[in-house]
């Protein structure tokens, strides 16, 4: 399966922040930034489960070059690390 583009977000004081501009809805957070990717990996993964599991259909990633020219993706990355993540164990391989 594909990575998708994540956002990593930190606030001073707060954790890391971790959301994926084309799976709205599916959100991680982590201690350190190392910690904050590896749980995304497994919020993917079990995010994508349960949409399996409703019958919905899992959303394709875009490339970072269409990402650009989403005015929200844009706004959204200002302040933010711009990584990929993949879905994380059996669940990557179910695609």
């Amino acid at each position: 399966m594909a990575g998708y583009i994540a956002l990593v977000h930190k606030d001073e004081g707060t954790s890391y922040g971790v959301s994926f501009p084309d799976v709205p809805g599916c959100i991680s957070a982590g201690d350190t930034f190392e910690e904050a990717v590896a749980n995304g990996a497994e919020a993917l993964a079990g995010h994508f489960a349960a949409m399996r599991a409703d019958g919905e259909a899992i959303p394709a990633p875009r490339s970072f070059e269409a990402l650009k020219h989403d005015a929200e993706f844009v706004e959204d990355s200002a302040d933010a690390i711009v990584t990929m993540v993949s879905p994380k164990g059996a669940m990557a391989a179910a695609e």
